[in-house]
């Protein structure tokens, strides 16, 4: 007996159903972003993953996740990040309603 195969869009509806799941991909969206952003940032400056870990008092392997948006980062560490290359760190609340 062959099993029933599902589509990939049948797999996501099933599995953004489940609890937490919006919460969970919004946070994963955020730490891909928020880690593209230093990546771009950090090489725009030349520099290596291992200079951004040195200045910023982080290893290089903690410094690939974060780009790579394997870890959701605390503000100490944004902070950190935001130091070390120079800029300034702005975390703000903005509306998310579409009538506006």
């Amino acid at each position: 007996m062959r099993a029933e195969r599902s589509s990939w869009a049948d797999l996501r509806a099933a599995r953004m159903a489940e609890p937490g799941a919006e919460e969970e991909y919004a946070a994963a969206r955020l730490a891909f972003e928020l880690g593209a952003a230093v990546r771009s940032m950090r090489e725009g400056l030349g520099w290596s993953q291992g200079r951004l870990a040195d200045e910023a008092g982080m290893t290089q392997p903690a410094v690939a996740r974060f780009e790579a948006g394997g870890t959701v980062p605390t503000l100490v560490v944004l902070e950190r990040l935001a130091k070390a290359l120079g800029v300034g760190l702005s975390v703000r609340f903005t509306s998310t309603d579409t009538a506006a």
